[in-house]
């Protein structure tokens, strides 16, 4: 550190008084005076310590780590951190991000680190923090997303001030989270604290990647620092594991014999490369790509793209010979179909030729947990490959390359040609059913992808929301085709994760000049909208489009069925699931958090040049927001 880091006077200082009393009051004597005391320009400063405390050490490490941003709700137990991120850190790499609640703060860095392909850090305080943050972890968890989370926690009974302290503290604070965390570690001294830091961050980034959880002891950030000779280890990366060389070779050999093989794609493009490689090997074997969406794997344009339609989300794999999945999520949900829930008991049929070869390439097996059980029914493979998809791709398509005779390569081509014709006919299909209901009020979903569409389509854009909510109209209606312009879904379907994330990634795609887009559940919204004050606060721009249907419909849906099943009333299935009676003004929400706003709007006609005016205020530098009332899907 320089001369001028050391500085007691440069680095910190406190109100007079503060800081003793803050260290050496009893507690309800320090919490008065804490509560008197308010910042002015000109207040004296009085020194109380001539030694840098054990959190400005730390951040040198976060700063080790290339870490852009943390964030947080504030909480005493990471106090400590706090100060030296803005005082002795100067607020730079990382970036304090000041958020509402923690989930939000999770959710963030969850949408963040799906553009930015690296984590973000959150905080939380205790274990009340924790408690919060712990279904967006989850979320994180199940969606294979690196998370950098710091839990502060007092675990010394002699620096746990009062009561408050002492019920937001605990033994084990990581404990709550360790089933659906991926490594987790507690340091007790700032030479371990370093050394655990650095882990993390490489296992998280380690696939298949995952939250990890650093615990930062109080009285570890808050003291002097004692020790000597500390270093900060050298960040070091690790490859990603590959699929085995002869396995491989194995799974070439069926693929470019097959006569109708399927690639199925869940999560395998981590890097802009993943989606580069995946439409080589699919063009190689003139193969149909099913992308679940988990991530942008595939290009949507692209003619072996399966094009989803009205009521058709899978494609038809009973003529499928060899099926490839590629980290698929619930792989053998796609190749079974199961007894609806509007029917008694539970049966279930393989939907694919008795012959047919599954080959599955994952790397989840590296680190599976017994508890939360996220990776669905065990799937009877002729051929599993334990490896990272983007990292055995290339592997794989060599391998397939050198079997390909010429005469082969006629038969394959032929095949592309019905695929291409195939995909052709299925985006004219879905042009026209968007027509359908085009003057509607409320609002068609569809009507609102395509008007969104046509004034973004010439723009550097980026989807930063799911869209199955709206049946899927974006993915059937627009070009996909950059690692950025799709981030997916929340990965364990926890409400609450789809506002933050879109900021969350809107902050990532703000230093590159990209136009974010958001269609925003409103059910989703309610859990925390508190974080429309964290885009506003610190001015990250992003179009957020409410689609705003006045209800948790998927779940009123499962009420329609049963109730049908039954044989009772169906009109009852809006009791608990309505968003309605007063209906909620999400114009009026987002203004009062400082955004630019319109609506309701529920007449189409309105629909464009409202988009058009939010439009100009995102790229001027704000978050803009219209509540439009839609249909249910």
């Amino acid at each position: 550190m320089d001369e001028k880091s050391k500085n007691p006077v440069d680095r910190r200082g406190f109100l007079k008084g503060a800081a003793g009393a803050g260290l050496a009051a009893t507690a309800p004597i320090a919490m008065a005076q804490q509560a008197a005391l308010k910042p002015e320009t000109g207040t004296a400063v009085e020194v109380t310590s001539n030694s840098r405390p054990g959190s400005d050490f730390m951040t040198d490490v976060f700063k080790s780590l290339g870490i852009e941003y943390c964030a947080a709700n504030p909480g005493s137990s990471f106090r400590g951190l706090q100060e030296s991120f803005i005082n002795y850190g100067k607020n730079k790499d990382p970036e304090w991000l000041t958020c509402c609640h923690e989930e939000s703060s999770v959710a963030m860095a969850h949408g963040y680190a799906k553009i930015e392909g690296k984590p973000m850090m959150i905080m939380a305080h205790g274990t009340v923090g924790v408690q919060h943050a712990s279904m967006a972890i989850y979320n994180a968890y199940c969606d294979r997303v690196p998370v950098y989370i710091v839990l502060g926690n007092i675990l010394d009974v002699n620096y746990r001030r009062g009561n408050p302290e002492w019920v937001h503290s605990v033994q084990d604070a990581a404990a709550m989270v360790r089933d659906y965390t991926k490594w987790d570690d507690t340091p007790v001294s700032l030479s371990h604290f370093a050394e655990s830091a650095v882990r993390a961050y490489t296992i998280s980034m380690t696939p298949p990647y995952e939250p990890v959880v650093i615990v930062a002891d109080g009285a570890l950030q808050e003291e002097p620092i004692a020790e000597k000779n500390l270093r900060i280890p050298k960040l070091v990366m690790s490859a990603p594991p590959q699929g085995d060389s002869t396995a491989v070779a194995d799974a070439a050999k069926m693929l470019v014999a097959a006569e109708n093989p399927v690639i199925v794609a869940g999560r395998v493009a981590r890097t802009p490369e993943g989606i580069k490689q995946l439409v080589e090997l699919a063009e190689v074997l003139q193969a149909r790509v099913y992308d679940q969406r988990m991530r942008m794997n595939f290009p949507t344009s692209h003619p072996l793209y399966f094009q989803p339609g009205a009521g058709v989300a899978t494609p038809n794999l009973s003529e499928a010979d060899v099926i490839l999945g590629l980290e698929p999520q619930d792989f053998w949900g796609i190749t079974h179909s199961m007894t609806g829930l509007n029917k008694f008991g539970m049966e279930s049929r393989p939907t694919t030729k008795p012959d047919a070869k599954i080959i599955l390439i994952s790397a989840i097996e590296l680190n599976h947990k017994s508890n939360y059980q996220d990776f669905g029914r065990y799937m009877e493979a002729e051929l599993s490959i334990t490896g990272d998809p983007e990292a055995t791709l290339p592997a794989l398509i060599e391998a397939c390359r050198k079997l390909i005779t010429p005469d082969r390569r006629r038969a394959l081509d032929a095949r592309g040609a019905k695929l291409t014709a195939a995909h052709r006919a299925a985006r004219e299909t879905n042009r026209n059913l968007a027509a359908v209901g085009w003057d509607a009020s409320p609002i068609s979903t569809a009507r609102l992808s395509a008007e969104l569409w046509a004034q973004i389509k010439n723009e550097d854009w980026s989807l930063v929301s799911n869209d199955r909510f709206v049946s899927s109209w974006p993915t059937r209606l627009w070009n996909f085709d950059k690692y950025y312009q799709y981030i997916g879904a929340q990965g364990g379907a926890g409400i609450g994760y789809q506002a933050p994330a879109a900021v969350g990634a809107a902050l990532a795609n703000r230093k590159h000049g990209r136009l974010s887009v958001s269609i925003q559940s409103d059910g989703d919204l309610n859990y925390a909208p508190g974080v429309l004050w964290t885009a506003a606060h610190h001015k990250i721009p992003l179009l957020s489009i409410m689609h705003n249907n006045r209800a948790y419909h998927e779940e009123r849906m499962y009420l329609a069925l049963l109730a049908a099943k039954y044989d009772r009333d169906l009109g009852r299935s809006d009791i608990g699931t309505a968003l309605d009676g007063p209906n909620i003004d999400y114009a009026l929400i987002a203004k009062g958090y400082g955004w630019y706003a319109e609506g309701p709007i529920s007449d189409p006609k309105d629909l464009g040049p409202a988009i058009k005016r939010s439009l100009e205020r995102v790229k001027a530098g704000e978050p803009a927001l219209l509540d439009v009332v839609t249909q249910p899907r």
